[in-house]
């Protein structure tokens, strides 16, 4: 059987999958990252580890379908991190610096300070936050050992220089749009960006397109050396471009440690309301765009909580969350701050309204809610600037699976979402940008129509003007959090 081999490398884990010419996932295989925290609000990985565990998931895959020719190899990876290797060695000269990671909030501060935020939103489409990779790869790039030929690169291009045995020096345009160094309407790297954020853009991999040739493995286990990597691809823009949301308007909604609300739009709009402008994917040189809203903290809080409450596992604080009525204290997830659409780095995690009546229940109640309440601010802020309605809302990633977490977010929101069985929306957005450019499936419509599984989630009728006040206190008490007195 001819299938492309689609590696969807994630924040906590990485992951195989092999997708026959019928768009369907006939093997899988996974193997964990590791994650560390060497001090408050630092959050980061080991890049060497990061490719092993590639390996790993690959050999798993593998093995659950040993009689499988490989026809191409697509990659979907978590965004917004980075890292810095050897030119010529490829030894990894630092850190994997997370997307979760905050140690760069105050060079953030300096630029915002200095009057810099305007004109990078209306280059980048992006906000001035720790998060994203401007500041990240200056804070690298000042800790290189010297007498070094350093490259700098998303997680895409790590993995193309691995996977190529070294031999290039790639990235896609939606990984490039996480940037905040790639001007989205110029399409290129910007100079401009590079002297505001201290970065030569000379050592960052050249851009291509998403559906798009990225050289040949070597030395990848298992898989024959020249094997072509057809497709990169942020890992949200995957799952949305693998949902077939092509109509503006199609949205989705992926859950893992963070979340991520993307809606097509049919040109570049600047971005406002806390939300930001991307690329979602290009084809053929031309940029499709889209709203995106980046949630810091979403599912991660759950195995938080339920070891807080000494329970086995997630399924059972979702099981205990289910047993209490909606409403009840209100929870904040800001242990790294709050990404979209507040944006505020000084936010801090907190339980409100709390009284001795309060059950266990209710605060594991309060806590898979907070995932469905951060969904809805980020869609309104979306409702406010595009001035219409979405589309179809699809939902994807390991939570979405869970139909009581996936009906408060439906029930909050006030419309349907679309609950696809597949949770490998990633995998499957590049194994199709893959075929798309071998000709596997000929255009866009043909990926729109190949068979999905979904199950449609209705609305139920709750009170949720109560809920969103409960929610709207803890968020106010949350971002208001005075800065300490030094000595205090």
């Amino acid at each position: 059987m001819r299938a492309i081999l689609a590696i969807d490398q994630g924040t906590t884990n990485s992951k195989a999958v092999l997708v026959c010419d019928k768009g369907e996932v006939i093997a899988r295989g996974s193997a964990p990252v590791g994650i560390s925290y060497p001090k408050p609000g630092w959050v980061e990985q080991d890049p060497r580890r990061l490719y092993a565990s590639v390996c790993e998931a690959i050999d798993a895959c593998l093995k659950a379908a040993p009689d499988v020719t490989i026809e191409a190899v697509a990659i979907s990876n978590q965004r917004e991190s980075v890292t810095a290797w050897d030119a010529d060695t490829g030894e990894a000269l630092g850190p994997v610096l997370s997307w979760q990671c905050r140690r760069t909030a105050p060079d953030c501060e300096r630029l915002l300070a200095e009057g810099r935020l305007d004109r990078v939103q209306a280059l980048t489409g992006l906000p001035l936050d720790p998060m994203f990779p401007g500041s990240k790869f200056r804070w690298l790039l000042e800790r290189m050992p010297t007498g070094r030929s350093v490259r700098l690169g998303t997680i895409d291009s790590w993995l193309v220089h691995c996977l190529t045995g070294g031999s290039r020096h790639l990235c896609d345009a939606s990984n490039a749009a996480r940037s905040q160094l790639f001007d989205l309407q110029e399409q290129r790297w910007s100079e401009e960006l590079g002297v505001i954020f201290g970065v030569d853009t000379a050592l960052l991999p050249e851009v291509l397109d998403s559906s798009a040739d990225f050289g040949a493995t070597q030395g990848l286990p298992g898989v024959p050396d020249g094997t072509p990597i057809r497709a990169a691809i942020g890992d949200s823009h995957a799952a949305l471009f693998g949902h077939g949301a092509f109509k503006p308007g199609d949205g989705k909604v992926t859950f893992g440690t963070g979340s991520s609300v993307m809606t097509t739009l049919p040109r570049f709009i600047a971005p406002r309301n806390g939300v930001t402008t991307t690329v979602a994917w290009r084809i053929g040189g031309k940029p499709t765009f889209a709203f995106e809203g980046n949630i810091l903290v979403s599912a991660a809080s759950l195995p938080w909580m339920a070891g807080i409450l000494g329970l086995p596992d997630v399924a059972a604080l979702v099981d205990l969350a289910a047993t209490a009525e909606p409403g009840g204290p209100g929870f904040v997830p800001a242990f790294v701050g709050l990404g979209a659409p507040y944006w505020n780095s000084d936010a801090r995690a907190l339980f409100s309204l709390i009284n001795f009546s309060t059950t266990r229940a209710q605060m594991a109640r309060s806590v898979t809610d907070s995932i469905a309440f951060q969904v809805h601010d980020v869609i309104a802020a979306m409702r406010a600037q595009s001035g219409g309605e979405l589309g179809a809302l699809y939902v994807d990633g390991g939570p979405s699976q869970n139909r009581f977490l996936m009906q408060c977010v439906s029930n909050l929101v006030e419309r349907a979402v679309i609950q696809c069985e597949a949770p490998e929306a990633s995998a499957l957005g590049a194994a199709y940008l893959a075929g798309l450019s071998l000709g596997l499936w000929s255009d866009l419509g043909v990926i729109a129509g190949l068979p999905r599984s979904k199950q449609v989630i209705a609305p139920e009728r709750v009170d949720r003007e109560a809920l969103l006040n409960t929610w709207n206190d803890a968020l106010a008490r949350s971002t208001s959090r005075q800065t300490p007195a030094k000595g205090e």
